[in-house]
């Protein structure tokens, strides 16, 4: 099964995506984590990648859907694939549309998080993750059982996205509607999209993202 989850920065795919692997056998694939390791691999598209995020300007979409496509190619991936934050525009839907077929891969579902823009923010600017294992955690929803010890793996030291405050989160949400919002009527089109609360509690979502996926 291959599946998307789309909704802005925070709605929380990362820790869903989390949750469906350790129940499918499936395998999360992050934009961000596929560049970084195809540039510490060093492979074609990896250095590539490498320059330009070394100029300081944006990787293209052909780089980004060049290192989708090597990761998809990976043995670990035959099962199925969670993306994480993309495909991010509609160019980038058809893109990825093209490199499935390709590959005589389906995208079986596309799961949309819905959220309330106020409450993100409150949201995401509270967050936090264990430095070892990744465990997401909140100022207010949710802390470690024992302060300052992670729950999942035990480790001692966390860590916040320094882009993780307010007024940068609200130019994120900004640019998320602009860009990746109207992919929300592409999915539509092809009859994949499913909707869920994003705002529920952890668990609560889980149970409606499996719900749908049946």
């Amino acid at each position: 099964m291959n599946i998307i989850l789309l909704g802005p920065p925070g709605a929380g795919k990362g820790t869903q995506a989390r949750i469906l692997m350790e129940g499918t056998g499936l395998v999360q694939l992050s934009t961000g984590d596929m560049l970084r390791a195809a540039v510490a691999a060093g492979s074609e598209v990896g250095r590539k990648a490498k320059a330009v995020m070394e100029a300081g300007q944006l990787v293209s979409d052909e780089i980004v859907i060049g290192v989708v496509s090597d990761r998809l190619d990976e043995p670990d991936t035959k099962t199925g694939v969670i993306f994480d934050g993309f495909p991010r525009t509609a160019a980038q839907a058809e893109a990825l549309d093209r490199l499935l077929a390709a590959k005589g891969l389906v995208l079986d579902a596309v799961v949309s998080m819905e959220v309330d823009d106020a409450l993100l923010v409150d949201r995401v600017s509270g967050r936090f993750t264990c430095a070892a294992c990744g465990e997401g955690y909140h100022d207010t929803h949710k802390m470690p059982a024992v302060e300052g010890v992670c729950d999942k793996c035990g480790a001692t030291e966390f860590k916040r996205r320094p882009d993780d405050n307010a007024e940068t989160v609200r130019a994120r949400l900004a640019a998320y509607h602009a860009d990746t919002a109207p992919l929300i009527g592409y999915y539509t089109g092809t009859g994949k999209l499913q909707t869920v609360d994003g705002m529920a509690d952890i668990g609560a979502v889980t149970r409606a993202i499996r719900e749908v996926l049946g």
